[in-house]
């Protein structure tokens, strides 16, 4: 039989199903992540999945609800097609599993991660750079960091927006460009060295 899982996934949308737990969601589609000590929104909610952009948590409608609730995701999911009248009683047969298939899609999930969290980091470093650095005078020298920032941050809000809610064909299309010739891990190397030198002078 089709799994209960997948029916509701299919049956009920992410941000139904917060509202309906008591998250407050704007008309971005944020709310305050319930998995971290959030200020402001920081939680985006689509139809199929969540992510957020504080911590990082994301997962789709039976994640959230799990999360929420402390429970397991199959318990989650039982409890999901209760309260939203799901028949899991009449669900349609499942194909056989391709575990190939499933395994070649699990390192693009990971992947696709790492590259949107990797991204997100940059994104904060250059929004925190254009304000921090910007010319104190019209006319005098501006920063190196300041014009990285100006020439890169639409760029990389693109990317960004383009991993999360691009269609399948457009995150497959720029994981693969963020792969390339080590471009992904050259950025997480030159951010962590940045970090660290941003500690040592605090220090």
């Amino acid at each position: 039989m089709s799994s209960v899982f997948e029916a509701v996934k299919r049956m009920v949308s992410v941000p139904v199903a917060a509202e309906d737990c008591g998250l407050e969601v704007n008309s971005a589609g944020m709310v305050r992540c319930p998995f971290h000590e959030d200020h402001t929104p920081s939680m985006k909610l689509y139809m199929d999945h969540f992510y957020c952009f504080g911590c990082g948590k994301h997962g789709d409608v039976i994640d959230l609800i799990a999360g929420l609730a402390g429970i397991t995701p199959y318990e989650a999911a039982l409890n999901l097609a209760e309260a939203y009248h799901v028949d899991v009683e009449n669900l349609p047969d499942q194909r056989p599993v391709d575990l190939a298939a499933k395994a070649e899609l699990k390192r693009f999930q990971e992947d696709q991660l790492r590259c949107q969290r990797i991204l997100c980091e940059y994104l904060r470093l250059l929004a925190g750079w254009k304000q921090r650095y910007a010319p104190p005078e019209p006319y005098a020298e501006p920063d190196d960091r300041f014009v990285e920032a100006c020439q890169m941050i639409d760029t990389i809000d693109y990317l960004t927006d383009l991993l999360i809610v691009g269609t399948l064909e457009q995150r497959v299309k720029a994981v693969d460009l963020l792969l390339a010739d080590g471009k992904i891990d050259q950025l997480e190397e030159r951010l962590n060295r940045i970090k660290e030198e941003e500690q040592h002078f605090a220090n």
